[in-house]
């Protein structure tokens, strides 16, 4: 069956199949660039925001600012998600997977494409503009490394270690929205790109048949047959520095005790991963959004117990 340019059902990732349904037709592939009906993005970019919020603590005080957070994670998710489908519309056109985005198929022009992005941009400045200033400067820095990601998958082996430059940006922007930079912010940064290497490592899996035909480049493909132990490093170092992170704020072994939850998670999605089910894959890389919740309580508790 072909996918005529309004569609989305035969997307694989889709999770909000009910938005698509009630929107009306031409507002759909809009929201569909903007993977509006895939919200697992947006929560793994706001998750990080929350670890350098709450380990800083200002949570719960500041949950007013963390919702305003969370609504930039879903503007600036879903205008680099419109940003990176310009960029790869050619390569999207080659790949089972994502063949049916808007700009890839037609759905939406490129010209229309660039207006939604400004628009999706616009709803960002409103958030950046509720953070008091060394925030905002931080959080506008994040913008070049955003603008290059798309073009690291043609260049190095590992686009997977830039997005999580990017997608871990948040986590020095909510610190500084409450307090000087530290150390534990930098270690907070560090160990959620590792986080982020390991899941979208991850999510890789998927594509790796198409990404060889086509010759893009991928953590997922770089590890081969080793994709396992590469994501025990990750999530291990991942583990190890948010440790460290805590351990700054508050030096005692029980204070470590609330990684535990998390650590079991990424450990769960290692030991059970089927490394050639696509389908697990997916599964596995959504199931980060608990992980992520998970690491969240952990810097709140911490944080407001410091």
């Amino acid at each position: 069956m072909n996918m005529r340019p309004d569609e989305t059902s035969l997307v694989p990732d889709i999770e909000l199949t009910g938005l698509m349904r009630i929107l009306p037709a031409a507002a759909r592939p809009y929201a569909s660039l903007a993977r509006f009906d895939r919200p697992i993005g947006w929560w793994l970019l706001f998750w990080p925001c929350l670890y350098g919020l709450g380990l800083a603590g200002g949570l719960p005080q500041l949950w007013a600012l963390a919702l305003w957070m969370l609504a930039g994670a879903i503007a600036m998710r879903g205008a680099g998600c419109v940003y990176n489908d310009i960029v790869d519309r050619d390569l999207d056109a080659q790949v089972e997977r994502t063949r049916n985005r808007p700009v890839a198929n037609g759905a939406v022009s490129l010209k229309a494409a660039w207006g939604w992005l400004l628009l999706l941009s616009a709803i960002g400045l409103v958030v950046l503009l509720q953070l008091r200033t060394e925030a905002q400067i931080v959080a506008i820095a994040s913008l070049a490394p955003v603008a290059a990601y798309p073009f690291m998958k043609r260049i190095t082996w590992w686009p997977q270690a830039w997005l999580g430059l990017v997608f871990s940006w948040g986590a020095l922007v909510g610190w500084i929205a409450f307090a000087p930079a530290a150390l534990p912010m930098f270690l907070v940064y560090a160990g959620s790109i590792f986080w982020v290497i390991g899941y979208d490592t991850i999510y890789a899996l998927q594509d790796r048949e198409d990404d060889a035909l086509i010759g893009i480049r991928s953590s997922a493909r770089a590890l081969g047959t080793r994709v396992k132990p590469g994501l025990t490093l990750f999530y291990a170092a991942a583990l190890g520095l948010w440790a460290a992170a805590i351990w700054q704020v508050r030096p005692q072994a029980a204070a470590l005790l609330a990684l535990v939850p998390a650590a079991l998670h990424l450990g769960w999605q290692v030991a059970t991963l089927k490394v050639d089910d696509g389908a697990d894959a997916l599964a596995k890389f959504r199931s980060n959004r608990f992980a992520g919740l998970l690491v969240a309580l952990a810097m709140a508790t911490i944080g407001a117990s410091a």
